[in-house]
């Protein structure tokens, strides 16, 4: 069987709810597989409908307990429901530590979720590139809520929230005071807060800081709501799952006709600028400027130099993308 008709099977059975053609459609773009802008560009427009769900937080704040119960009370109302989880890389094998059933075994058997790992260190073409397309994969696979899940920490992670519709920023009252999110960035990007572990000492404290920093944000409009949230204890889950929802109600009514654009003008800036990227990666490991590239392993050209040269002249450019291109 040809490439191209693998794929068309994979695309068939993709469409026929096929959960081992999501899982590798999935490997097919985490891998920057050539046929991975191919599979984006035909399920593109199946995309779209799902609520993307971000869930951030400091390591130890109970994440992963608190979207156990959101699932369940997702699939209780008989939602499709799928998680993107943003591991940690191993520093042996790039793979994500934690992997996709450690987390979450209340759910894995139920074919209503569908649970995903992805390493910060071992996709390649850039990790919030990896994300979205996996997030696109599942949208157009039929799941109606996503939940994209990170460590909380490192400007990856933070760029993954952005493509959340609503992110939920977990906390605990021993992880320290509203300082610690602010420091990482979390208050900026935070539509809801869950104080975790609420009956803990400092669980109103932290609230009540966490409150006031929502208080003195700049501009007018979604307030950040505080929760009280005993995950282990399925205490303030509903609640949270019911401000979910009105934060969704809130977009829907306040849609902002300027981000919807700003997001895809930076989609494609990220789609164009990583295909360049590997197109070049390989034509030139396919032959292109060999001459040139060995004068720069050598030392006898600095990288800049050969870089300007090639841009300078189209013939060689076109020739280390062309490579790229037979590929296919």
């Amino acid at each position: 069987m040809s490439k191209d008709s693998r794929l068309d099977s994979l695309l068939t059975r993709f469409a026929q709810r096929d959960r081992l053609a999501l899982a590798r459609l999935i490997t097919l773009v985490e891998n920057r597989a050539p046929a991975a802008v191919a599979v984006m560009d035909k399920l593109y427009s199946l995309s779209g409908r799902a609520h993307v769900i971000g869930i951030t937080g400091p390591p130890g704040a109970g994440k992963s307990t608190l979207i156990n119960l959101i699932i369940r009370k997702l699939r209780s109302a008989d939602q499709l429901v799928a998680v993107l989880a943003i591991d940690p890389s191993s520093p042996f094998s790039g793979g994500a530590v934690l992997g996709d059933r450690v987390r979450m075994t209340d759910h894995y058997r139920d074919t209503g979720v569908y649970i995903r790992s992805i390493s910060t260190r071992g996709s390649r073409g850039g990790l919030s590139r990896a994300a979205r397309e996996i997030v696109r994969l599942l949208d157009a696979f039929g799941h109606g809520t996503i939940i994209i899940e990170t460590v909380g920490v490192g400007q990856t992670e933070l760029d993954v929230m952005d493509l959340a519709d609503t992110v939920v920023v977990v906390t605990v009252p021993e992880g320290g005071d509203s300082v610690q999110v602010m420091k990482a960035g979390l208050n900026e990007i935070a539509d809801l807060f869950v104080v975790n572990k609420a009956d803990r000492d400092g669980a109103d404290r932290l609230k009540a800081e966490l409150e006031l920093s929502v208080h003195l944000r700049d501009g007018s409009g979604w307030r950040a709501p505080v929760m009280l949230v005993q995950a282990n204890a399925d205490r303030g889950v509903e609640e949270l799952l019911a401000e979910i929802a009105r934060h969704r109600e809130y977009q829907a009514a306040h849609r902002d006709p300027d981000r919807v654009r700003d997001r895809r003008a930076h989609e494609f800036i990220e789609v164009l600028t990583s295909e360049l990227d590997e197109r070049a990666r390989r034509g030139i490991s396919n032959g292109g400027a060999p001459g040139l590239l060995d004068a720069v392993r050598e030392g006898e050209v600095n990288p800049y130099s050969a870089a300007r040269r090639i841009m300078d002249d189209r013939t060689a450019l076109d020739k280390i993308l062309a490579l790229r291109q037979e590929s296919r």
